[in-house]
């Protein structure tokens, strides 16, 4: 008799796209979903853009962003750390889309009386269940005559959003700062590193952009990112965002202009700006 075991990789933090093996097959959109003024409902749509059924139970959980950008999942809020999951409703809780399909995920917010002003957030996870029949599953492949010992690994990713509830009077205002520049090398490219500095009592989130203007007046893009956030009650958050150069290429001397805007669909206005100069 052939044994098996079946090992399950957990749900991967923050992911807004997942991959099973080379291709991406889930989908979400909008990736953060925010309740502001008077706003009590929205939706998220899940998309499965591999070729077989998948299932993703559906729940809240509530993290911590740490000084790098990286997700901690926490129980208990520290200080300045407000939950949304207990005015959060959500339907349905465990979906099943067909190849190709899509779903929707509707989520309504039910504030309490006498709210404090300030933002809350959580984040609703969707957690890949694992296939339990076909030639998979482990039932059947234990029922096949012969002695052989193997393995079946079933990668079970998933994907989270942020849902950020904000109450009253919200503000933010950020800063960048410590900007340098690690120059390409033969072990690998260039780096552009620097602060993201946050203070009020909501969160930042827009779109970096990197551009390098020579001596001579020519100007290029370097570097940039989408869709980053400082989240409350951090106060900063480090980033080191690739160079895009040729392999091989230097920055000549010129003025490198670091900026972070609101994203496109928020109106793109700039959140801050700063420079380094390049001998």
């Amino acid at each position: 008799m052939r044994a098996f075991t079946k090992l399950m990789w957990p749900a991967a933090l923050g992911a807004l796209m997942l991959s099973h093996g080379a291709r991406a097959d889930l989908m979400l959109f909008p990736t953060r979903v925010v309740f502001d003024k008077q706003q009590r409902a929205a939706q998220v749509e899940l998309m499965n853009q591999g070729k077989a059924p998948e299932t993703y139970r559906i729940h809240l959980v509530n993290r911590r962003m740490g000084p790098n950008g990286e997700f901690i999942a926490i129980d208990t809020p520290g200080p300045g750390e407000r939950f949304a999951d207990s005015m959060l409703r959500y339907s349905p809780r465990q979906v099943t889309i067909p190849p190709g399909g899509s779903q929707i995920v509707r989520i309504l917010l039910r504030k309490p009386e006498a709210l404090a002003a300030g933002e809350y957030r959580s984040h609703l996870q969707f957690d890949r269940v694992a296939e339990a029949t076909g030639s998979s599953s482990v039932e059947d492949l234990a029922k096949r005559d012969n002695n052989d010992v193997g393995i079946v690994i079933q990668a079970l990713v998933g994907a989270s959003i942020p849902v950020i509830v904000r109450e009253g009077d919200t503000h933010a205002k950020v800063e960048l700062s410590d900007l340098a520049v690690q120059a390409p090398s033969t072990a690998g490219a260039g780096l552009l590193s620097f602060q993201i500095k946050r203070e009020g009592n909501r969160s930042i989130y827009g779109d970096l952009l990197a551009t390098f203007t020579t001596t001579t007046g020519v100007s290029f893009d370097i570097a940039r990112a989408g869709g980053v956030a400082v989240y409350v009650p951090n106060t900063a958050r480090r980033v080191q965002l690739p160079l895009q150069l040729p392999s091989g290429s230097a920055l000549p001397g010129g003025t490198l202009v670091l900026s972070l805007r609101e994203r496109p669909e928020s109106g793109g206005k700039l959140l801050a700006e700063t420079r380094l100069t390049l001998p």
